[in-house]
């Protein structure tokens, strides 16, 4: 009896001393906490996820490397340093974002310093053609971008903010709000806005990419601006520039487009398709372009008001008059506050008017800076286009800007 009872007390022991072990190895060698990094600078070689509701710093410039995705959640925020660095953020070739906000918890990307041009914005570089003669290189962080893939994929843009962009590299160079290097029609971009930048809201170098539902506000230069054969498509663009003595500082025009500066007949040629603009300026008489067509670029361009510049339309270079005298080009259902300018003498006000559809020297009236739309559209029989055979981007009863837009 008493063996049996030394037993089992010895076995109890040993449980005891087991489960001290056991504990005290757990507290003598912890599993690792690695706090999530919460400044983003440089080269991104692995995929990173940036959490809903967490504050990034941006440092440098930060390069999205190829094979790598930056994934973005809604709600979060990343704040470029003010320390005299410059600041972007560059998605290279075969790289992507997926950055999906939305319209109650949108992803802000701004700046400490809240003065236009404090950094450098967003750019993403595609493998879509583009009409560069030789190997195209980014404006800001030089990489490559272009190629044969209309369908290329960068990734997902949706409700985004970009605040206080546009950062001066130098007289050559000034990075833009949104700027698309080559970007194919297989990357998704809506919902976005560039707010009081120092050049431009939104730029496209050339590609595929088709856009959605976009506000340009208060941005220095041009509110859009495309070069280098983009041919996407567009609706429901918005551009607004309040007046020099509330921002400080000028905007130049609603719309810069060109083909090639360095070649007016460049191909693939610029050749865009859009639908569903609010134009909007401040009727400086610095910035009096409005929609500004030059260097052999083409467009189609339907359903649009224009107002707040003394120069509505003007047209620039022969390859472009040619190629709206031809039909090439189309300019149909817009109605503008003023009239249009041939600066080549060959597109005239006459042939604008033409076919019943334009209007011009008329009183536009709109609310809330750019809410308002007017009758008579045309419906675009394309699979991208949504069916709203009216003038202007957004309607009294859906104003698709409320929430998560700055005014």
């Amino acid at each position: 009896m008493k063996k049996r009872l030394f037993n089992v007390a010895t076995i109890i022991i040993a449980l005891g001393m087991t489960m001290l072990s056991s504990c005290n190895n757990k507290k003598d060698d912890p599993t690792p906490v690695v706090p999530e990094e919460k400044t983003l600078s440089g080269e991104l070689t692995v995929n990173k996820t940036l959490k809903s509701g967490n504050i990034y710093k941006l440092s440098g410039g930060y390069h999205v490397k190829s094979g790598v995705t930056l994934t973005i959640e809604e709600g979060v925020t990343i704040e470029a340093i003010d320390d005299n660095i410059v600041d972007y953020i560059l998605v290279e070739q075969g790289a992507k974002i997926e950055a999906t906000g939305t319209a109650e918890n949108p992803i802000i990307m701004t700046s400490e310093k809240k003065e236009y041009g404090a950094w450098g914005g967003l750019h993403i570089c595609g493998k879509a053609p583009v009409n560069v003669s030789g190997t195209a290189i980014s404006e800001i962080g030089d990489a490559t971008y272009g190629g044969n893939i209309v369908d290329d994929i960068s990734g997902i843009l949706r409700y985004i903010r970009i605040e206080y962009a546009g950062y001066n590299f130098s007289e050559e160079k000034e990075a833009n709000g949104f700027t698309f290097y080559g970007v194919g029609n297989g990357t998704t971009v809506e919902y976005l806005q560039a707010y009081m930048g120092s050049d431009d809201g939104f730029e496209w170098f050339g590609g595929t990419v088709n856009v959605k539902y976009l506000v340009s506000f208060g941005n220095s230069d041009d509110s859009f601006d495309w070069t280098q054969g983009w041919c996407g498509k567009g609706q429901y663009l918005v551009a607004y520039q309040p007046t020099k003595d509330i921002l400080g500082y000028d905007c130049d025009a609603l719309i810069e487009a060109d083909n090639s500066s360095d070649n007016f007949s460049a191909t693939p040629v610029s050749h865009p398709v859009l639908s569903n603009l609010t134009l909007v300026g401040n009727n400086s008489a610095d910035g009096k372009r409005g929609i500004r067509l030059r260097a052999g670029t083409e467009a189609e361009i339907y359903n649009t008001i224009v107002k707040g510049k003394p120069m509505c339309i003007t047209t620039e270079t022969n390859e472009t008059e040619t190629s709206l005298i031809n039909g090439i080009s189309k300019l149909e259902y817009i109605t503008l506050e003023n009239t249009i300018t041939s600066e080549d003498n060959g597109y005239s006000e006459a042939m604008f008017l033409a076919d019943g559809t334009n209007s011009i020297n008329a009183d536009i009236t709109l609310s809330n800076c750019y809410v308002g739309t007017l009758g008579n559209g045309k419906t675009l029989s394309d699979d991208f286009f949504d069916n709203a055979a009216y003038q202007g981007a957004v309607p009294s009863d859906n104003d698709w800007t409320n929430g998560w837009t700055l005014k």
